[in-house]
């Protein structure tokens, strides 16, 4: 998944960024409420992270505005306060699920998949598509009790389709979903990766339909 983390302690910001990146997702990385709101409108999230102290503002200011402007990406805060009224706020104004500093990174980690979970309709770790068997929790994917060998961006590619089966989904947003903002690859690059995971996928049930002119989609074969 891609994810936006808000946070301007560098060195908290550092260690949620290494969790993420070595559970093998997208990160991006901002500091203020303003570049928050930039990125969030420039590009889609799987999940916000949002400290609620910000330099040039509220993280709660943040939630409120997005959640006002229509946005509905799960957003997790990340608060110092232990009070309940400010826990009970974040949960009124929108907020996912919240967390209070100083925080266990697995638990920061549990509680992101959960909340994605949630916001796709998923209540299970493990998903089956057709000879697959796809554990969301431990990030793996089993054909016959073996993992398939797959990249960093060959299984969050898999994860974007298999997370939607049938659902088409266009290069430009596969393109925005698999790579960080400083990144700055081309359409080609999506084009390569569908290629590497198809070939990886044959004989397992479950693979990727190509609909020219318009992108892709994950299906399940009988």
């Amino acid at each position: 998944m891609r994810l936006l983390l808000v946070e301007d302690t560098d060195d908290v910001a550092e260690a949620v960024v290494n969790r993420f990146q070595r559970d093998g997702h997208v990160v991006d990385r901002v500091i203020g409420r303003a570049d928050g709101w930039e990125a969030i409108h420039n590009f889609r999230y799987d999940l916000v992270i949002l400290d609620a102290n910000l330099p040039d503002g509220s993280g709660f200011d943040l939630l409120a505005e997005c959640r006002k402007s229509g946005r509905g990406e799960p957003i997790l805060m990340l608060t110092a306060r232990s009070q309940v009224e400010d826990r009970v706020n974040a949960l009124d104004l929108g907020a996912d699920d919240y967390l209070v500093k100083p925080f266990d990174l697995r638990e920061l980690s549990a509680r992101a998949n959960a909340v994605v979970r949630r916001h796709q309709g998923k209540t299970d770790n493990e998903m089956v598509l057709g000879g697959l068997r796809w554990n969301r929790a431990e990030r793996r994917v089993l054909f016959e009790g073996r993992p398939l060998d797959l990249t960093r961006r060959e299984f969050l590619l898999f994860e974007i389709l298999a997370a939607a089966p049938g659902r088409l989904f266009s290069k430009a947003e596969l393109l925005d979903r698999l790579f960080e903002m400083q990144a700055e690859p081309g359409e080609n690059a999506v084009e390569l990766y569908v290629g590497r995971l198809r070939r990886k996928l044959v004989g397992t049930g479950f693979g990727i339909t190509t609909l020219r002119g318009l992108g892709y989609r994950g299906d399940v074969h009988g």
